[in-house]
């Protein structure tokens, strides 16, 4: 059986409404940047507040981020918003139940949040990698020079850390990116969806899905360049070197 192409079925009306089939994919593109950049703010602001309690002298604060790491790190990303979309709100009472259920964009919120808090984890793993990379001299010389633990964190620590971990924050950005697929399995009707519809409606499958590899691949260079730009800005010069020199 030959396969019949069609490049030109990117211009036709898609049944949708939202226009021509371009038009559904690009439509589909706009969710998945809304879910993945706000999943994003959402694991970074997280996973700086973990990343650092696994580096405090509180042992119990040490054993409880960890518990989260661990938790969120090693449950499948689409099991967690099945639990998330289906089985949290009938764990709750009735009212808010329903409440969660009829809110306006509930698949987008429920996706962004869950790709939040299963990107934290890995994003609070680097956080604390690049804080315990510092020298020791770091730490102590802002007791040396007054400030309390929490201003020697955000004055001192922090600020070299974040410089450190930005390359492998690139890979999180990237990886959250192409995560954000994964909601189509609760409705959300992102990049993937939109390419799936696609190829039911018209049948022009590779089309369909070569169209969205392309999006994400564009997608992700501009995100990894950006980021890159980034680490050049930020970089110290020789610090790393030094570091790693030791």
């Amino acid at each position: 059986m030959n396969y019949n192409w069609n490049w030109n079925i990117f211009f036709e009306d898609a049944p949708d409404g939202a226009g021509t089939y371009l038009d559904s994919l690009f439509a589909g593109l706009k969710w998945t940047l809304a879910t993945a950049g706000t999943g994003w703010v959402i694991a970074l602001l997280i996973g700086l507040v973990i990343g650092t309690l696994r580096t405090v002298p509180n042992k119990w604060l040490v054993r409880l981020a960890n518990a989260y790491v661990e938790l969120f790190r090693n449950i499948p990303l689409i099991v967690q918003m099945f639990m998330w979309y289906f089985v949290f709100p009938e764990v709750l009472p009735t009212a808010w139940g329903d409440a969660l259920k009829q809110m306006p964009n509930a698949p987008f919120i429920t996706a962004a949040l869950s790709l939040g808090f299963f990107t934290s984890a890995r994003v609070a793993v680097q956080v604390s990698t690049g804080i315990q990379a510092l020298p020791r001299g770091q730490r102590m010389a802002g007791v040396a020079l007054g400030l309390t633990l929490p201003q020697t964190y955000r004055y001192v620590l922090l600020p070299m850390a974040f410089r450190i971990i930005i390359p492998s924050l690139t890979n999180e950005v990237a990886a959250i990116i192409k995560n954000s697929s994964v909601a189509l399995s609760i409705g959300l009707i992102e990049l993937t969806a939109s390419a799936r519809s696609m190829q039911e409606f018209s049948f022009q499958t590779f089309e369909a899905y070569s169209a969205a590899t392309l999006i994400y691949l564009i997608v992700s260079v501009i995100a990894i360049l950006l980021s890159n730009l980034l680490e050049k800005t930020l970089r110290v010069p020789g610090f790393i070197a030094a570091g790693s020199a030791k």
